[in-house]
């Protein structure tokens, strides 16, 4: 499986950015996807998820960031999204697409957001 990350870039606190991430794969044969970020300094976290895709799927976010951003994904084009509003500084560092796949793990390549105050 292969995974090519985007959107990422510079924008202010309170703005808006959706990340993309195309997969290889058919999304529906894949057991999670999800975005994690790595902050400046600090460990590799799980932002969002979507699990039991094959079943109705659900949903999970991180509290930090509940109300503001949105997972989703669009089947006929392989891709899952991040699309996150109301952006706060805390919110800057290198985002990362994940898809478990047979019990694996797989990783995009990561893109980078910073927000500014």
């Amino acid at each position: 499986v292969q995974l090519q990350a985007s959107g990422g870039g510079l924008v202010q606190a309170g703005g808006s950015l959706r990340l993309s991430c195309a997969t290889s794969g058919g999304i529906f044969a894949f057991d999670a996807m999800g975005w994690h970020r790595q902050a400046p300094g600090k460990q590799r976290e799980l932002v969002a998820r979507i699990t039991n895709i094959r079943s109705g799927s659900t949903t999970y976010y991180t509290d930090s960031v509940k109300g503001r951003f949105t997972i989703s994904r669009d089947y006929a084009k392989n891709t899952v999204y991040l699309q996150m509003n109301s952006l706060k500084p805390e919110d800057t560092g290198v985002y990362y697409c994940n898809v478990v796949f047979t019990n694996r793990n797989y990783w995009g390549q990561g893109t980078e957001v910073t927000v500014s105050s």
